[in-house]
């Protein structure tokens, strides 16, 4: 009877132990899968978000139609003249240049490149460009942030809309103000 109960015992623990040796082999292929998956990180979101997407090009021609300050001064200038050319590419980047009074009412000039981003199935889009800024001059040098040589960096954010070849956006002049812009695709 004892010898009966010592085989049941190790059959016992025998199967128990090829489970767990399988499960822990499962374990440790999973553990690996997962150590080998990529890890999210902020460059690989900004790579999804930045990537190339199929798009008809096309040149965009744009003016202002209202500036609004956020801190508005007697000074301030809330007309633009702005005139703009845009190339949209294939792949949803975009070339620039936009020729506008400044808040100070100086012609000023950017010179730019960004992507746009349609929201599928709407008219809405979202456009993000980033470039040179030039006409802050004199005593108009330190009215925008790292003018140091009278030229700055620019990243200038925009919500879209679009009816056939007409569009209108609105964008945010970092914390000065806000202007609404038309374009026509030519």
């Amino acid at each position: 009877m004892s010898w009966r109960l010592v085989k049941s015992c190790m059959l016992t623990l025998t199967t128990l132990s090829s489970y767990s040796t399988a499960y822990a082999e499962q374990e440790t292929t999973q553990d690996k899968t997962i150590e080998s998956a990529p890890k999210k990180t902020l460059s690989s979101y900004l790579h999804v978000l930045f990537k190339p997407v199929p798009a008809e090009p096309y040149w965009y021609i744009q003016t202002s139609l209202y500036t609004k300050h956020f801190n508005p001064k007697p000074e301030h200038n809330n007309n633009q003249d702005l005139i703009g050319l845009e190339r949209h590419t294939a792949n949803s980047y975009l070339l620039g240049g936009a020729t506008f009074r400044h808040s100070f009412g100086r012609r000023s000039y950017y010179g730019y490149t960004g992507k746009r981003f349609d929201f599928a199935g709407t008219p809405f889009y979202g456009k993000v460009t980033a470039g040179l800024l030039y006409g802050y001059k004199g005593e108009y040098r330190d009215k925008i942030p790292l003018n140091r040589f009278e030229i700055a960096p620019a990243v200038i954010p925009s919500l879209g809309v679009k009816y056939r070849r007409l569009g209108a956006e609105i964008l945010l002049l970092g914390t000065a103000a806000t202007m609404i812009n038309v374009g026509l695709e030519l």
